[in-house]
C-alpha cells in the first residue's frame, strides 16, 4: 500500500492507524500547492480531488477521504480493535464520532487557514469551534478515549485535527480533559513514529 500525505494535514490520521496496525506501506509526500508527489507523479492522477489523504492499494485501487481509509484499514486487522465490528451498534457510534469530527471540527477549522479572512469572521468560526470542543471535553470527562477505554480510529482523527487549534489561537489548556487526552495519545508509539517520519520526509518541489 501507498499512503499519500502532506505534513500537518488530516492525512496524519490514517498514517497513525497504519502504524497502530503494523501494516506494510510506503509513505509518499505530496506538495499541496504544486500537486506533485515525491515519486515524481502528478497527484491529480492518484486523487482527482487533489487533496490528501489517498491510500493506493496493491491492486492499484485508490481510497480517498480519511474516514473511509481508517475504517478500511481497521477492518483489515479486526483483532486490533481499532473499530468495532460492522453491523454492530458500537460501529454506528464510531461512525457518529467520525462524522462529527469531519463536519464540526475538521470542516469548522478549514476557513481559519485562510489568512485573508476578516478577523470578525474568524472570531465567529473560533466561537463555534469552542462550543464543539465543550462537547468533546464533556465526553472525555470520564473515559480515556472517545469510545470508552479503547483507542480507536476516531481518536487518531480527533488527535490530528486538535493539533491545529493552537494555530487558530484556541488554547486546549482551557479544557483539562482534552489536555489529558492529547497527552495520552501523544505518548503512543504509533503517533510518535508517524510524526517523526513526516518530519523527516523531504519537501517536494
Amino acid at each position: 500500500m501507498k499512503l499519500y500525505f502532506a505534513p500537518d494535514t488530516c492525512s496524519l490520521s490514517p498514517h497513525i492507524v497504519l502504524r497502530e496496525l503494523d501494516l506494510p506501506f510506503e509513505l509518499i509526500r505530496v506538495n499541496n500547492r504544486t500537486k506533485r508527489s515525491a515519486d515524481g507523479g502528478d497527484f491529480y492522477r492518484v486523487n482527482p480531488k487533489g487533496y490528501v489523504a489517498a491510500l493506493m492499494l496493491d491492486d492499484g485501487q485508490v481510497i480517498t477521504e480519511g474516514t473511509a481509509i481508517v475504517q478500511y484499514l481497521a477492518d483489515l486487522r479486526p483483532e486490533a480493535g481499532l473499530a468495532p465490528p460492522n453491523w454492530t451498534f458500537e460501529r454506528v457510534r464510531l461512525q457518529e464520532w467520525l462524522n462529527f469530527i469531519t463536519c464540526e471540527i475538521h470542516a469548522g477549522s478549514s476557513p481559519l487557514f485562510n489568512s485573508t479572512l476578516p478577523e470578525e469572521v474568524k472570531t465567529l468560526f473560533r466561537d463555534k469551534l469552542r462550543r464543539r470542543l465543550d462537547f468533546v471535553a464533556q465526553t472525555l470527562d470520564e473515559p480515556a478515549f472517545l469510545l470508552g477505554e479503547t483507542f480507536s480510529v476516531a481518536d487518531a482523527y480527533l488527535f490530528t485535527v486538535l493539533r491545529w487549534m493552537n494555530q487558530f489561537s484556541i488554547d486546549l489548556k482551557y479544557w483539562p480533559s482534552i489536555t489529558r487526552y492529547m497527552s495520552l495519545i501523544s505518548q503512543r508509539r504509533s503517533v510518535q513514529t508517524a510524526l517523526a517520519a513526516e518530519a523527516a520526509s523531504q519537501a517536494v518541489p
